[in-house]
């Protein structure tokens, strides 16, 4: 099955502190309809800012960027955030607002009824896997995953198509991390979405994501999927990234053949 272009980046470039320093530097690249793409690279490497550009969170300089066939710069940065749905790392909802009054939040700027806005938060609540009760619980008396899920919630609300995702789960402990990743693709593939999730850890991606996208130095170094990237690449820092999850796979397997710890050296 041949699926459309969902969000297309082209020749686009960013920087900062009066051009002095690029923090994109001609980067192009299509995640197609239904796909779950993850961009991995150091700090500093450009994935922010990139995922950035296409809500318009940050202007780009130069290059063009289409969404669901529309460039960017023809919708306005409002109507095209409510549009696409966003999930970051410091979670971001607001503490004097319920859990459904913060999942309600963008519905309610676009108009929808009471009615539906509570039928549509019912469902989400549903969806990422909350009892429907916490509806009227406050952020603070929740667990930072229950937090990150009414965050994904909330970014769903309004039926986006596309997700875009920044380090949704890296403050989270590594038990919570697992649970809800795989909880989210679960939902990505049930609710038929456009994901594009930047994350500084390469196994999460090899487990998550249909492409991996790897950044370095504001440009995009490797383009593929995990089987393709973890068997080989020509770039010897690609390599070496992607044989991080390989090397962790292989400390468990010698770990639990050996039992004595001795293969960590």
């Amino acid at each position: 099955m041949t699926h459309s272009p969902m969000i297309v980046l082209d020749r686009v470039s960013k920087s900062f502190d009066g051009g002095t320093q690029l923090a994109v530097s001609d980067v192009s690249f299509t995640v197609r309809t239904g796909e779950f793409v993850a961009i991995v690279g150091g700090s500093g490497s450009g994935k922010t800012t990139t995922l950035k550009t296409i809500n318009r969170l940050i202007e780009a300089d130069a290059g063009s960027i289409g969404v669901d066939g529309s460039d960017v710069l023809t919708v306005s940065p409002f109507e095209l955030r409510r549009r696409i749905g966003y999930v970051f790392q410091g979670i971001g909802l607001f503490p004097h607002l319920s859990v459904a009054e913060n999942i309600g939040i963008t519905p309610q700027l676009l108009g929808w009824s009471a009615a539906d806005i509570r039928a549509r938060t019912l469902e989400l609540l549903d969806l990422v896997d909350l009892p429907r009760d916490f509806a009227q619980r406050m952020p603070a008396a929740l667990s930072g995953g229950q937090r990150q899920r009414v965050g994904v919630a909330r970014a769903l609300a309004a039926r986006p198509g596309i997700l875009l995702m920044d380090e949704p789960f890296g403050a989270l402990d590594p038990l919570t991390r697992d649970a809800l990743g795989t909880s989210y693709r679960r939902l990505h593939e049930q609710m038929r979405l456009t994901t594009l999730m930047v994350t500084h850890d390469v196994f999460e991606a090899v487990l998550l994501a249909d492409r991996i996208l790897v950044m370095r130095d504001g440009r995009i170094v490797a383009d593929g999927t995990p089987h393709d990237l973890l068997n080989e690449h020509p770039d010897a820092a690609v390599r070496t990234l992607m044989d991080m999850p390989r090397r962790q796979s292989d400390r468990v397997q010698s770990l639990l053949r050996n039992g004595n710890g001795a293969s960590r050296a």
